[in-house]
């Protein structure tokens, strides 16, 4: 006999699971940190925007921890970097790395080689680390919209937290 709730009880709001508690990091202000962040606080997610950048960190979304020096997020946390061309990626990606986190990830185009790897390469840090860098991120949608690709990113984090691959297979 499971104790677990049943998934149809909490679709219907008879009963709330409390999920586990979690951190979503987005890095850089941009029009997918805004939805990324929005989205992410309904799923219970204690969200933060870390832009280095004072200007562009008044761009956060009402209830968003904003940080403009490094974060330490946590083994709880998953880090997501929303704009690959900023010049900061490297030494960004490289603090995520270096203290616990559950997952980390770059946004960008599958088709194009991601920029992180020869900027984390360049200060240093070691193949195994580069390799925890998830790129691209999200699930396979098809998303081409800043919203899209934020639902496309967390599905896949609600997906991977829960162990499961994401898509239509069960």
């Amino acid at each position: 006999m499971t104790t677990e709730p049943d998934a149809c009880a909490v679709a219907h709001g008879e009963v709330e699971e409390a999920p586990a508690e979690r951190t979503l990091v987005a890095v850089f202000a941009s029009p997918v940190a805004r939805y990324l962040l929005r989205y992410a606080a309904d799923l219970g997610y204690h969200t933060v925007l870390f832009e280095p950048d004072e200007a562009r960190a008044s761009d956060a979304p009402e209830g968003v921890e904003v940080r403009t020096t490094a974060p330490s997020p946590g083994p709880d946390a998953d880090v997501v970097v929303t704009d690959h061309h900023r010049p900061e990626l490297g030494t960004v990606l490289q603090a995520a790395l270096a203290v616990p986190t559950r997952w980390v990830g770059v946004l960008g185009n599958p088709r194009h080689p991601g920029p992180h790897v020869e900027a984390l390469r360049a200060l240093g840090v070691a193949e195994p680390d580069i390799a925890r860098v998830h790129r691209p991120v999200g699930l396979n949608i098809g998303s081409r919209t800043p919203a899209e690709i934020a639902i496309a990113t967390l599905a896949g984090l609600v997906a991977d937290r829960n162990g499961r691959p994401g898509g239509f297979e069960f």
